[in-house]
C-alpha cells in the first residue's frame, strides 16, 4: 500500500513509519521538523528511514492548506496514518495557538485530504488525555469524555468530532486511537523519562509533580506500533446495534471507531522513577512539586476493545522498556 505517515520526524511516526517500509508499504513522510524540541534528534530519526526505497519525504505544515492539499494531489495514499500534532500538555498553557494550528486547522487539512482523494482508512491519534476529569478507572472508549482539563485534550477531542463529521458526511472509514504515556528509545525530550534520565546523568534534581502521588500507564513504543499497524489494517464497518438513544462514544451508526492503546497496567510515579534509578545504577535528587495545572492523578487503559478487534494488547514490563531506553540514552549521547 501507500501510506501517508504524518509526523515522521517524530517518535511514534517514526517508528510505525520504519514498521511499514519493513513490510514492503511504501511511505509517504510528512513532517515540517519544528524546533518544538531538539531538531538534531528529529532529523536523526529521519535518517533512520531516509535511505530506505519505499520512503518519500514531504516536509510540510499541517497548517499550510495548499502544501498538504498538493501532497494529497502528487502522492494519493491508499490510507493515512496522521500521528503528528503539537504535544504536550504543560506547554499548551505557554503556545496555545501552536495547538489551534496544529491540532484543528493541520487536522481539518488532513481531513480535506482524505475526502478530496478516496482515501480508505484514516488512523488518527487522540490521546488518554481526554478523558480529563473522568475518575473511573480503567478509562473506557465507553465513558464520556466531555471534560478535558488542557486546551491540549481539548484539542484531541475535538479530532475525535472532526473525524466522527466527515466519517458521516463522506463515508470516510475512521480510527481514532488514545495513546497512553508512550516511552521507549528515540524517544521525547519533554517527557519524563527522558528529562529525568538527562536530569540524573547531570547531577541535577528532578521535578516531582503532586509530591509523586500520581499514576501513569506507561506503554513502550513497540506496542504502541504493533497497535497502531494491526488498526491500520482493519477497516472499520458501521455498528448495526449502535443507537442514538443510547448512543455509545466508542463507535457509531458510521464506520467509525476509537480504541485505548495502553499497558493496562498503571504504575505509580515514585516506583517509576525507583525503577529508573536502578536501570542508570544512580539515584536521583528530588524536588517535590505541587501538581501543574492540565495535568490528571491517574491514568489507566481499558484495552478490551483493542483486544477484541484486533488480538492484541500491549504487555511490556517496564523494567525491560525502561532499560531499553537508557540503553538508548547512552549510546545515542555517547555517555
Amino acid at each position: 500500500m501507500r501510506v501517508l505517515v504524518t509526523g515522521t520526524a517524530g517518535f511514534i511516526g517514526n517508528f510505525v513509519a520504519e514498521r511499514l517500509l519493513a513490510r514492503g508499504d511504501e511511505v509517504i513522510g510528512l513532517d515540517n521538523v519544528n524546533a518544538y524540541y531538539d531538531t538534531r534528534l528529529k532529523e536523526d530519526r529521519l535518517g533512520r528511514i531516509a535511505d530506505h526505497a519505499g520512503f518519500t519525504e514531504a516536509r510540510v505544515s499541517l497548517e499550510d492548506r495548499d502544501a498538504v492539499a498538493e501532497v494529497f494531489d502528487r502522492h494519493r495514499p491508499d490510507r493515512v496514518v496522521h500521528l503528528a500534532a503539537q504535544a504536550g500538555v504543560r506547554y499548551s498553557l505557554e503556545n496555545p495557538h501552536a495547538y489551534a494550528d496544529s491540532n484543528l486547522t493541520g487536522f481539518l487539512n488532513i481531513l480535506e485530504g482524505c475526502r478530496h482523494h478516496g482515501v480508505e482508512h484514516l488512523v488518527f491519534a487522540s490521546s488518554s488525555s481526554v478523558y480529563g476529569a473522568n475518575t473511573d478507572m480503567p478509562f473506557s472508549v465507553h465513558h464520556n469524555v466531555d471534560h478535558p482539563v488542557s486546551l491540549y485534550a481539548a484539542t484531541k477531542k475535538a479530532n475525535e468530532l472532526m473525524a466522527h463529521t466527515y466519517c458521516h458526511l463522506y463515508g470516510i472509514p475512521m480510527t481514532g486511537l488514545r495513546f497512553f504515556t508512550v516511552y521507549g528509545p528515540w524517544g521525547r525530550p519533554d517527557m519524563a523519562l527522558f528529562r529525568f534520565t538527562k536530569a540524573i546523568l547531570e547531577d541535577r534534581p528532578i521535578d516531582v509533580y503532586n509530591h509523586g502521588q500520581m499514576q501513569r500507564d506507561f506503554t513502550y513504543i513497540d506496542d504502541i506500533v504493533e497497535g497502531v499497524v494491526r488498526v491500520a489494517d482493519r477497516i472499520p464497518e458501521a455498528n448495526p446495534d449502535w443507537s442514538g438513544d443510547a448512543p455509545d462514544p466508542s463507535s457509531s451508526y458510521v464506520p467509525y471507531r476509537l480504541y485505548n492503546i495502553g499497558n493496562h497496567s498503571p504504575v505509580a510515579l515514585m516506583d517509576f522513577i525507583a525503577t529508573l534509578e536502578r536501570a542508570l545504577g544512580k539515584e536521583a535528587e528530588k524536588n517535590y512539586m505541587a501538581m501543574q495545572p492540565g495535568d490528571v492523578h491517574a491514568t489507566y487503559a481499558d484495552v478490551a476493545d483493542l483486544q477484541e478487534a484486533v488480538g492484541f494488547s500491549p504487555d511490556t514490563p517496564l523494567q525491560t522498556g525502561i532499560e531499553q531506553f537508557v540503553d538508548w540514552y547512552r549510546a545515542y549521547y555517547g555517555i
